[in-house]
């Protein structure tokens, strides 16, 4: 089988091509193409599938590991370049683009040696000179859309603790003159409206700290890897609690005031009451889970067990 069509095919990620080729030439895995192996291939193009493939076969795959291309770039310096536009466009956000950067950097840069970290290029460049400079302009975004992404989250969060905490001092049908106690203190839906009000309050008011240390942030290229999304995790994870929070309370207030004569009215200001909510979930919620599992879950270099077998000789 020609080398070139096994590279060619490495860098559009046509995986099953790889695999039969591998399974039935097993020595394409050394062959060098250009001065590349597939291992070269797979990185350079962000190829997560065929990468953890690799990874499977590294006890067969030191030595392309340890070739260098046509301009002395080993491995990690191809994980430090700016990915394709395609696999980088394929992450929303420019902030997430950054980290799935890291992440492969990250992991190219444990399969190597300390030699391979400090090496340079025929240009003079060690892997991490290289990933600063080629990620420059994708970390001006990245700061720019966490930025923009936190003041307007802000903005909300801001004016949900001001009105829960005016709320918590004027509570629905008032307080008995001289002691002060609400009137409808002893009443469920009381109960309802004063936790649920506490717990926007609350959860506002740590929302508001969350995007605050954001804005307030170094914005380094490490903070991108984990600091600066996990702190938009939790942002928006108390910004959508204090948003529902806030709609509970509100409807329980309503139902103080105007339960006593209409007792149905739970049930539309229940239904209107989720509208919001509901919004808020099916706008947000994409990015939320989008920067949870990039941040929490396995991430894209899963070990899987190889399905290549190699045919005996």
């Amino acid at each position: 089988m020609d080398g070139g069509v096994l590279h060619q095919a490495t860098a559009d990620g046509v995986i099953e091509i790889v695999e039969i080729s591998l399974k039935f030439f097993p020595d394409l895995l050394w062959y060098m193409y250009n001065n590349r192996s597939i291992l070269h291939c797979a990185i350079e193009n962000r190829r997560e599938k065929l990468f953890n493939l690799m990874i499977d076969l590294m006890a067969q795959n030191t030595f392309a590991a340890s070739k260098l291309d046509e301009v002395s770039n080993n491995i990690l310096h191809l994980a430090a370049k700016l990915a394709p536009s395609p696999q980088l466009n394929a992450v929303s956000g420019s902030a997430l683009q950054m980290q799935r950067e890291l992440q492969w950097f990250k992991e190219v840069e444990k399969m190597v040696n300390t030699g391979f970290k400090l090496g340079r290029n025929s240009l003079g460049r060690t892997p991490r000179e290289l990933f600063t400079e080629s990620h420059k302009d994708l970390l001006e975004k990245g700061e720019k859309w966490m930025k923009d992404t936190s003041n307007s989250c802000m903005v909300v969060s801001t004016l949900i603790a001001t009105v829960v905490f005016a709320a918590a001092f004027t509570v629905p049908g008032g307080n008995i003159n001289d002691k002060g106690i609400p009137i409808f203190l002893k009443k469920n839906s009381f109960m309802v409206f004063a936790v649920s009000d506490a717990l926007a309050l609350f959860s506002s008011t740590a929302s508001l700290l969350m995007f605050l240390s954001i804005l307030t942030s170094r914005y380094a290229e490490e903070d991108f890897l984990v600091s600066l999304p996990r702190k938009l995790v939790l942002g928006l994870a108390s910004l959508f609690v204090a948003i529902a929070t806030m709609m509970i309370a509100f409807g329980a207030a309503f139902s103080i005031v105007i339960g006593e004569r209409y007792d149905w009215v739970y049930i539309p200001v229940i239904v209107l009451a989720c509208i919001p909510v509901s919004l808020f979930a099916i706008l947000q919620l994409p990015l939320f889970w989008k920067i949870a599992i990039s941040t929490y879950g396995p991430g894209v270099f899963r070990r899987r067990r190889s399905k290549v077998k190699h045919k005996s000789a």
